[in-house]
């Protein structure tokens, strides 16, 4: 596909945050008394959803705007443990000086994607959709769409979750899955992907429809 506008999410996906989120999960739970992370099972909570998510752990929905306030306010106090992705500032920069248009749909709020990714990367994107719902990306996406004036054939959201495959799907855009995020990709791509991506170098590469790199055979 010939992509125009490229729409990121930001957690697991730009950000390296998966393991900060991890360590403080059990404090999280502790202040609104839901279950705490089970790490023998971690490797299979990465392949649910997140109503499956919510269930193991008996977060009921009601909790879910408070929990994502207060898990933005860590984080916000926190950011000097969060790095961007290795090699995502580079590929997002690439992108841009090739004209695609960059957007963000995310949960967390704007100022914690500006601390992250420093002032330099976040000026590179034209559209902001931040602070939404964990099940209302779908409505943000439609939003940022229209707002840019493309059509949706020229649109990807690219994420880590299956939730952001849900929300592409349902704003009839294609979706790209990162193979770095909290998912297991054989699970994103279960869900039906444009294309997937191992490494941010990959989002150069196939969005821009450039030639892979051929391996040098052995001598």
């Amino acid at each position: 596909m010939t992509v125009k506008l490229a729409i990121f999410d930001f957690d697991g996906t730009l950000a390296d945050s998966i393991p900060w989120l991890q360590g403080v999960f059990d404090q999280v739970a502790e202040r609104y008394d839901f279950r705490k992370l089970d790490h023998r099972k971690l490797d299979d909570l990465r392949n649910f959803n997140i109503r499956r998510l919510l269930s193991e752990h008996d977060i009921p929905i009601w909790k879910l705007p408070l929990i994502a306030r207060h898990l933005r306010s860590l984080m916000r106090r926190n950011i000097a443990a969060i790095e961007p992705v290795a090699g995502i500032r580079a590929a997002l920069g690439a992108l841009s000086e090739e004209g695609v248009a960059l957007g963000i749909v995310t949960s967390n709020s704007r100022d914690n994607v500006r601390q992250v990714l420093g002032p330099e990367t976040a000026a590179l994107f034209r559209y902001w959709e931040c602070g939404s719902s964990l099940f209302g990306k779908a409505n943000k996406l439609r939003k940022l769409v229209r707002t840019s004036g493309h059509a949706n054939d020229v649109v990807i959201y690219v994420g880590d979750e299956i939730r952001d495959a849900e929300a592409a799907r349902e704003a009839r855009i294609a979706f790209g899955a990162v193979a770095w995020g909290f998912t297991h990709l054989q699970s994103l791509v279960s869900q039906g992907v444009t294309e997937t991506f191992s490494d941010p170098t990959e989002l150069v590469t196939k969005l821009l429809q450039l030639p892979q790199p051929r391996e040098t055979p052995c001598e």
